[in-house]
């Protein structure tokens, strides 16, 4: 394996901040996370065309992009504004309405107005987690579903957090972020409302290793969690 040098500084910043700084070299980096979730995220949603779906954290706009192209009414909202610009210099970006919000607040949209939510890679920024999953649960349809994902909590076990190499500086920058346990996302999903209807845990496989030479050292450790929430209240966990 090609040998990587150490990153001369780690600096731990907030997280707008590090998001910002983060924006310009987000979509070109190796990121063995993002394999695993196209692997598994667009069946769990299923079909979106002609539904209202909301992207809560949408970055760089990768999934709103895909949703407006399938059909669906993207309502896309985020807290950087260097990633809503590189999401909105996006061919296809006309399609979708950007929206750049502070989650840590609530969200300024009326009740039960999304069909679907996607809340992908972001809830390790998210200090209060019932109250941040109590606002999606508010603003999605009683027969609608919301669709989590994060860094696998198992992560932290080897130190790994959100974070990324300045290429100007060969520093190490994390957007502060918080340790939630997979059991701290289920109570809040569950106190907030929801119904989990499934809870997944992925690992990269050789083959997607052989796509992500920086993901190669965690083959077959946790590396991915998936919640898929059902916003009524019948029914088992599968």
């Amino acid at each position: 394996m090609e040998h990587v040098p150490s990153p001369l500084t780690h600096s731990v910043v907030p997280a707008k901040t590090g998001y910002d700084l983060w924006a310009e070299h987000y979509d070109g980096e190796d990121n063995p996370l993002i394999l695993l979730e196209n692997e598994h995220l667009p069946q769990l949603l299923g079909p979106v065309s002609g539904l209202v779906v909301a992207d809560i954290g949408c970055g760089t706009g990768r999934h709103a992009l895909r949703l407006a192209r399938s059909g669906a009414k993207v309502t896309a909202v985020d807290f950087s504004p260097a990633m809503l610009q590189r999401a909105r210099a996006k061919s296809g970006a006309d399609a979708v309405d950007f929206l750049l919000h502070d989650l840590a607040k609530p969200m300024p949209f009326p009740d039960a107005v999304f069909d679907r939510i996607v809340c992908c890679l972001m809830v390790e920024h998210v200090a209060n987690l019932q109250s941040f999953f109590r606002e999606l649960r508010r603003v999605c349809d009683p027969a609608g579903l919301a669709l989590v994902s994060a860094m696998h909590p198992a992560m932290g076990l080897r130190g790994v957090e959100p974070r990324f190499i300045d290429p100007a500086t060969g520093g190490r920058i994390s957007p502060q972020s918080h340790r939630h346990q997979v059991s701290d996302y289920v109570m809040a999903s569950l106190r907030a409302g929801w119904r989990i209807d499934h809870l997944s845990e992925h690992a990269l496989d050789a083959a997607l290793a052989n796509r992500s030479p920086r993901g190669q050292k965690y083959v077959g450790w946790p590396l991915l969690l998936l919640l898929r929430l059902r916003a009524e209240h019948f029914g088992t966990c599968s």
